[in-house]
């Protein structure tokens, strides 16, 4: 979430344990009838079906638990995984926060203060956990519940308490917000929009893997990465990018959790992002991305209550 390893503020006070209740199987159910299937639908043709089968096998043999959505204008693409299921949220959560800041100001008709400029800047370029505890103490959950209804995401939580990195979040929201970051509507400014992407544009390298992997050279890449530890389910690893050029114009949303590592978690999306990019734009691939050698230990980060 976050390339420090120092200045942590917080820990979660409680870890809320949930018993599985398995019920007898009967030799008359399928193990693999829980598992979920890949879905896609495409206005060209041949794509959905070719999207599905390599999603598949890019999944195929790994561990964990992942949620895929991909949206391509261009050729009308939708492609779904698990696409309601609820993850934390770690740090792609800062891409909502900044995007509740900016409609708070529209809305107020003001600019962004210097300050708020520079928490913002720290918050996505450098996934800066103290910066994102200012501003979301900042804005408040009302106004943070208030985007969200705006921006029509529903099932979005945000976590309470000051724990932003526990909001719950789909895939289906997180589509939801890159698609009012990636064009003109009425939630969001062009001025909002841009800024948004410029600053996911300028997210340090050591930050830029994951949806990014196999993107080719001739799109532009905006990307805002999440992973945290807890004692259930393991590592989360989560990615968001916005991908634009050689005639295409999508976004990525891949969320995991149950992952042994981060570096696993990682390694699971890119070979997701890989075969998306592969589909979508037939090219060499641009130059390698980076992977994580290192696992920081996400902070769940508190603020002081708000009243």
């Amino acid at each position: 979430m976050t390339h420090r390893t120092t200045g942590r503020a917080g820990a979660l006070a409680a870890v809320v344990s949930a018993a599985l209740l398995i019920p007898a199987v009967t030799a008359a159910t399928p193990a693999a009838a829980a598992t979920p299937a890949v879905t896609c639908t495409s206005a060209k043709a041949g794509l959905a079906a070719k999207l599905k089968k390599d999603i598949t096998a890019a999944l195929a043999g790994r561990k964990g638990t992942v949620a895929v959505g991909l949206y391509d204008r261009s050729t009308k693409t939708t492609c779904t995984l698990r696409a309601t299921s609820a993850y934390d949220s770690a740090s792609t959560v800062k891409v909502t926060v900044l995007a509740t800041l900016l409609w708070d100001a529209k809305k107020h008709n003001r600019y962004l203060t210097s300050t708020e400029q520079s928490l913002a800047k720290a918050m996505i370029t450098k996934s800066d956990n103290n910066a994102t505890s200012k501003l979301w103490k900042q804005l408040g959950m009302t106004k943070i519940k208030g985007f969200l209804k705006a921006a029509g995401m529903t099932k979005t939580v945000p976590g309470t308490g000051g724990y932003w990195g526990l909001t719950q979040e789909n895939v289906n929201d997180e589509q939801k917000l890159l698609q009012l970051v990636t064009a003109k509507n009425n939630v969001l400014s062009d001025n909002s929009r841009e800024y948004i992407l410029k600053l996911m544009g300028q997210v340090v390298s050591s930050q830029r893997w994951g949806t990014p992997a196999g993107a080719p050279s001739s799109v532009s890449v905006h990307v805002k990465n999440g992973w945290l530890q807890r004692s259930t389910h393991g590592w989360r690893v989560h990615s968001l990018g916005t991908f634009k050029g050689a005639g295409h114009d999508y976004m990525i949303t891949v969320l995991t959790q149950d992952n042994s590592t981060m570096n696993y978690g990682v390694t699971t999306i890119q070979n997701v992002a890989k075969v998306i990019h592969k589909d979508l734009v037939p090219v060499k691939s641009g130059v390698a991305r980076f992977t994580p050698t290192s696992e920081p230990r996400e902070a769940f980060v508190a603020v002081p209550p708000q009243g």
